[in-house]
């Protein structure tokens, strides 16, 4: 007897079509499973063996032997053990052959029979369906996720003996729960935040343009405040970004009980001991990393310096592609990292350089050796480098509130239009994505703008990276201003705003 159910497997934040095949043959009673299952799937054969025990499925002496197909595509996690389950009812004729075509199944089994939430769901029903499949058996649990997923049947059950009756046609299946909206707090406020014009100028381009932001000042004058503020000023996320984000924190197994898809753009804030794994994905088995849970959104780094050298310079290739290719010895994996970088950094060792009031007791080898723990290509490419100062007390006491977030998000809406608009066909979604081609085809320094960035390049030593960022961030003054092209004040004020590029002192 042979039997064949459909499911899906993870490769990074993808998933492939899986077909679980089960062969009852005569011969001593074994029970293996082959096709690269790593140990969760093996040890998934407990918990199907006693599941079945559970409803009262007694398999026949028989040697059982499963095949996860295709054979050579590593399978890992506790999803498998539904599909695996459901095969074995086949083959036992609890359920006829007819009724799991065209389903896919996902899911854990508890040692009852209870269906338990996996992770990756979102992703496994997507696969499913590119396996040929019209619905999807799935937990309670990921019910929410797998109904993001379009032209896709979505079914549940409680358990294993519901399930059996649901496939036998002796009960209707259960009734979908209602989709769970999480209630998402408010982002910050940027009214918040008194004094800090520049800086607040600063997250205002880096949120219409999609570019990466580094807040340079003295303890306490509010840099990560200002920092967490940016998610609230970025545009609402597409549906399509909605459901990428979605399928990654899916994947990463942050999703809870019945959550649908993700309204908000992330936030994420990793400590500075993170490991170079954690921050752009690794392990056994493979998982996102920090930079790609923060995919269309933010990745907030505070006291740069202090993270790994090793961790900071792997970001090097997600910040220019936005993408991270992890090559290793099993296998290669690719993970989405398109998000916006703002980092945080004293300006020395003792943070006091600069401070109008205290005295900095840092010599110049010290500045230096504490800024080149951040390497230059890295510096290269972050675009806006800004220095945060303090507060004067008066500013502090105002009650006049500053200008807030949804006024500064209605402009970054419409600056980010006119890019849609402007890169329409292409793969390039803001100006920050923009490589030398589009740069030649969207952005023409008039011959001033020229004279002025050749200034600013003979005297800073600006490397070809920076010049383009330069004339990036100036095409998102313009865009901001509904200018077509770029003026020399806008190149002035992107030159202004590379902090970094000038002496320590």
């Amino acid at each position: 007897m042979l039997a064949r159910v459909q499911t899906a497997g993870l490769q990074g934040v993808e998933a492939l079509p899986v077909t679980v095949e089960v062969g009852l043959t005569t011969g001593l009673p074994t029970f293996t499973v082959v096709g690269l299952p790593q140990s969760a799937v093996r040890e998934g054969r407990e918990r199907v063996l006693s599941a079945l025990r559970h409803i009262g499925v007694t398999l026949p002496p028989r040697r059982i032997t499963v095949n996860l197909a295709p054979a050579d595509l590593r399978k890992e996690g506790t999803g498998f053990d539904l599909p695996l389950a459901v095969a074995l009812l086949v083959a036992a004729d609890e359920v006829t052959a007819e009724s799991v075509v065209g389903v896919g199944f996902v899911g854990e089994l508890g040692l009852d029979g209870t269906l338990r939430r996996v992770r990756g769901v979102l992703a496994r029903a997507v696969g499913c369906r590119a396996g040929g499949a019209r619905a999807v058996v799935v937990p309670p649990g990921n019910v929410g996720e797998a109904r993001a997923v379009p032209e896709l049947e979505v079914r549940t059950a409680g358990d294993l003996d519901e399930l059996r009756a649901c496939l036998g046609g002796r009960r209707s299946w259960p009734v979908l729960p209602a989709a769970i909206t999480r209630t998402v707090p408010d982002a910050p406020d940027l009214a918040d935040v008194r004094g800090q014009p520049l800086a607040k100028r600063a997250l205002e381009v880096a949120a219409a343009g999609g570019h990466n932001l580094l807040l340079v000042g003295p303890p306490g004058v509010g840099k990560t405040l200002l920092a967490r503020r940016l998610p609230g000023l970025l545009p609402e996320l597409t549906r399509e970004e909605a459901a990428e984000v979605t399928r990654i924190h899916s994947v990463a197994g942050l999703l809870r009980d019945g959550d649908g898809l993700l309204s908000s753009r992330p936030l994420r804030a990793p400590h500075h001991s993170v490991s170079d794994a954690g921050l752009v994905g690794g392990g056994q088995p493979v998982r996102p990393g920090e930079a790609t849970l923060a995919h269309r959104g933010v990745l907030f780094l505070d006291e740069l310096p202090e993270f790994r050298r090793s961790a900071l310079e792997l970001l090097r290739q997600p910040m220019e592609e936005g993408t991270i290719h992890l090559v290793r010895a099993h296998g290669a994996t690719t993970f989405p990292a398109r998000f916006a970088l703002v980092a945080a950094m004293n300006p020395c060792p003792c943070g006091d350089l600069g401070h109008p009031t205290r005295v900095c007791r840092c010599d110049p080898s010290q500045v230096t050796r504490y800024r080149g723990r951040v390497s230059g290509p890295l510096l290269d490419r972050i675009d806006l480098q800004v220095p945060v100062g303090v507060v004067p007390a008066e500013v502090m006491a105002s009650s006049t509130p500053g200008v807030g977030s949804a006024e500064v998000r209605s402009r970054v809406r419409g600056a980010r239009e006119r890019q849609w608009s402007r890169f329409a066909g292409t793969a390039v979604g803001c100006n920050a994505e923009m490589g030398p081609g589009e740069l030649r085809q969207f952005v023409r320094p008039s011959r001033g703008v020229a004279r002025l960035l050749q200034r600013a390049q003979d005297r800073l030593g600006l490397s070809p990276r920076a010049y383009h960022r330069i004339l990036k961030v100036a095409r998102t003054l313009a865009d901001l201003d509904g200018r077509a092209a770029i003026t020399e004040a806008d190149a002035a004020e992107a030159i202004h705003f590379r902090e970094l590029d000038r002496p320590v002192m």
